[in-house]
């Protein structure tokens, strides 16, 4: 019997990834561990004996290569990780020999796990298929929107029926916005998008008003779509709340976990230079002075307020001026998160 692919990743299957390292670091699952069968430079080996002598003279090399202590630790590593997760099912790229090879071994060994027909190839086709159905379903979509610094992302965390994309892509979608942690790649970014969407439970989805893309990563271009045609709620806060929650969130709280605020100036100012074609030289040297009087001082109202007024400001208004039609509801967070709850309400 084949299994529901699409059902193993809305449950959170745990994943025993066989695939070479470098295969995993180019895209993968929600609850995939890779403890693979073969490491880069061996695959490469058995790579180039399949291309020079044929299928059956690159098995033996590979049997001959993963033999002895090397398969014993590896198979060690995947009863280690079978115990921990019973559930696990086994994938290599296509769910061929390398997974095949991996679930006999681990038989031997007492261990017996389902493997994965048509491998990561075939999940990541079902979690394609999820995110383009995703942008025309029944669900109904709400964006919310709001000036930069506003806390669109603190309120849309405390909401059960919102997905957090400036989450899942590890960035706050804007010049300023990287993070300490590194983004997913494409590949991953798109699987864990489909996989949060496979598991949302609601007929309401609360997406937070994005960008096409956030940081490197590019939305899919379905999803972007719909959400520039659903209804857009405004959370609206006074300018010196703005002003402290972004120094709170950019600046206290990445020092307080440790983050050196030298760096944390540095990439600032990085920052400050990719957007002065639309601030203007003048007006960027100016923002950049009290950025560096800020990070001497320790008061950085300034440069975040002449950072609001000159450029995300502007930039809200020219792009609010589009939407205004497509405004249900504005107002402060309290109000805001009480529609928001009654309008996801069954």
């Amino acid at each position: 019997m084949t299994p529901d692919l699409k059902a193993l990743l809305a449950r959170g299957t745990p994943f025993l990834d066989v695939r070479a390292p470098a295969e995993f670091a180019k895209g993968t699952l929600p609850g995939a561990v890779n403890l693979p069968l073969m490491t880069d430079a061996e695959r490469a080996r058995v790579g180039i004996t399949y291309k020079q002598q044929g299928h059956d003279a690159a098995v033996r090399v590979g049997h001959r290569i993963v033999s002895g202590e090397i398969r014993e630790a590896r198979v060690n590593a995947w009863l280690d990780f079978a115990r921990a997760h019973p559930d696990a099912w086994i994938y290599c790229w296509r769910g061929g020999e390398r997974s095949a090879i991996t679930q006999q071994w681990l038989a031997e060994a007492g261990m017996r796990l389902p493997r994965v027909p048509g491998g990561f190839k075939a999940l990541r086709h079902v979690c394609l298929e999820v995110l383009a159905q995703a942008a025309e379903d029944a669900k109904h979509w709400l964006i919310l929107g709001g000036r930069t610094g506003s806390g669109k992302t603190e309120l849309l965390r405390t909401l059960p029926h919102a997905i957090d994309l400036e989450g899942l892509a590890a960035h706050r979608g804007s010049a300023f916005g990287a993070r300490e942690t590194e983004q997913p790649t494409p590949v991953t970014f798109e699987n864990l998008l489909a996989v949060t969407c496979l598991r949302h439970v609601g007929p309401t989805v609360v997406l937070e008003d994005e960008s096409r893309t956030i940081g490197r990563l590019a939305l899919p271009e379905t999803w972007f779509q719909r959400m520039q045609s659903s209804p857009v709620v405004l959370l609206e806060i006074p300018f010196a709340e703005r002003c402290a929650n972004i120094v709170r969130e950019y600046v206290t709280e990445p020092v307080g976990a440790g983050v050196d605020p030298a760096a944390l100036h540095t990439r600032y100012r990085e920052a400050l230079v990719r957007i002065e074609r639309r601030l203007g030289g003048l007006r960027r040297q100016q923002i950049e002075a009290a950025l560096d009087e800020g990070f001497a001082s320790g008061r950085h109202d300034r440069w975040v307020g002449l950072l609001l007024e000159w450029y995300y400001d502007p930039m809200y208004d020219h792009q609010l001026a589009g939407k205004q039609a497509r405004v249900v509801m504005r107002g402060p967070p309290d109000a805001v998160r009480d529609y928001l709850l009654d309008t996801a309400a069954p």
